[in-house]
């Protein structure tokens, strides 16, 4: 399983800046290892954020994003105390969920 996502999301205004790092190998398919064998693919296909419940968020990636993914969006509406639950699945289809409280 996957590490933990690291969840930050802080109001300002009358919105909410969500900010979300990733812990995953995302590998293209496309590299080889030491002996010269492909490494196969392994990389996150959907990623959804949801605020209270409410999906607010919703992406689909491919191999070409980065190790370790990085992600930031704004939510509209949510306040101090609001839950936001960030999910994704990747192409093997394994799964994480991790939640945070807004501040």
């Amino acid at each position: 399983m996957a590490d933990p996502m690291r969840i930050r999301a802080q109001v300002s205004g009358d919105k909410a800046t969500v900010r979300v790092l990733m812990g995953h190998e995302m590998e293209s398919g496309q590299r080889k290892d030491a002996s010269g064998a492909v490494i196969p693919a392994w990389y996150i296909q959907e990623v959804t954020a949801n605020l209270n419940g409410k999906q607010v968020f919703s992406a689909q990636w491919g191999p070409s994003v980065s190790k370790n993914p990085f992600l930031q969006f704004n939510v509209k509406g949510a306040k101090a105390g609001d839950k936001i639950a960030v999910s994704w699945k990747d192409n093997k289809g394994d799964t994480r969920t991790d939640e945070a409280t807004v501040s």
